[in-house]
C-alpha cells in the first residue's frame, strides 16, 4: 500500500496509488460513473452505494450520509474540526490498519473531503469483496449452516480480540463470500479501543437485534435461535489467529 494525500483548493484527497494512478481526475458521485458507463451495480441503505468498475477492477464507493433528527437538517454534511477528524479520514486509516492486519475487511482505496466554510462532505472508495453478499439478504433466501454461523463468531471474535469496535454491526455488514468466508464491511464511527466484555458483548446484542428485526419484518427470514447459539459457542472459543 502506498498512501498519498493531496489536496485541491478546498477538496482533500487520500488514496492508495498502488491502486489509482491519478486521483485528481477521480470521481467520487454516480454522475461521473454514469458518464462512463462504469455502475456496474448498487446497494441500498442510508443512502446507495454504488458499485462500480475502473480498470477492470470492481469499487464500492459511499457517500456519507446522517441518519436519525439530524438528518433532517443536514443531509450529508458534518462539523469541520480538521482533516484527521473528519469520518472519511479516519475510517479510510482504520480499514488501512486492520488490512494490513489481515483482518477480513475491505481493502480502502480512495477518499475524498470537500470543505464549505465550517462543514464538510465526504466519500469512500474501497475494494468490492468479490462474490459475497450481506447477511441480511442471504437469510431472506435460505438457511446458511451451523458452521456459516460458526464462522461468523470467529471472526467477530477475532475483531473483538484485536481491539476493534464496530459503531453498527448488523446484519447487513456481515458479508459471506462464495467460499464462505465471513467480512466486516463500514467501519464509519470505528476506532479501536481497549479490551473490555462491556462494548463486546454490546456489539454482539446489536448483531442480534437487526436479525430480530429483520425476521419481525419479513415472512420469510432463516433465523433462528439455535444458529445464535452456533455463532455464540465459535466466538467464546476463539483465538487471536
Amino acid at each position: 500500500m502506498k498512501v498519498v494525500e493531496v489536496k485541491t483548493d478546498k477538496r482533500y484527497i487520500l488514496y492508495d496509488a498502488a491502486c489509482i494512478e491519478n486521483p485528481e481526475s477521480l470521481g467520487f458521485d454516480a454522475k461521473y460513473w454514469a458518464s462512463k458507463d462504469a455502475i456496474i451495480g448498487f446497494a441500498e441503505g442510508r443512502g446507495t452505494t454504488f458499485f462500480v468498475q475502473l480498470a477492470g477492477e470492481e469499487y464500492v464507493l459511499r457517500h456519507y450520509r446522517r441518519g436519525g433528527f439530524i438528518a433532517r437538517l443536514s443531509l450529508d454534511r458534518y462539523v469541520w474540526a480538521g482533516l484527521r477528524y473528519t469520518r472519511a479520514w479516519r475510517e479510510w486509516y482504520l480499514l488501512a490498519q486492520l488490512y494490513a492486519n489481515k483482518l477480513p475487511v475491505p481493502q480502502p482505496v480512495a477518499a475524498q473531503v470537500v470543505c464549505q466554510g465550517f462543514t464538510y462532505s465526504a466519500d469512500i472508495m474501497t475494494r468490492r469483496i468479490p462474490h459475497a453478499a450481506p447477511l441480511a439478504e442471504i437469510l431472506e433466501h435460505h438457511a446458511v449452516s451451523g458452521h456459516t454461523w460458526q464462522e461468523v463468531g470467529r471472526v467477530i471474535r477475532r475483531f473483538h480480540l484485536h481491539g476493534v469496535w464496530h459503531a453498527d454491526l448488523n446484519a447487513n455488514n456481515v458479508l459471506i463470500d462464495a467460499e464462505t468466508q465471513v467480512y466486516l464491511i463500514d467501519f464509519d464511527r470505528g476506532r479501536l479501543r481497549r479490551s473490555s466484555t462491556y462494548w463486546q458483548q454490546a456489539n454482539l446484542a446489536r448483531l442480534k437485534r437487526s436479525l430480530l428485526k429483520l425476521q419481525a419484518k419479513r415472512e420469510n427470514f432463516y433465523f433462528a435461535e439455535t444458529d445464535w447459539q452456533f455463532l455464540l459457542e465459535a466466538y467464546a472459543s476463539a483465538s487471536l489467529d
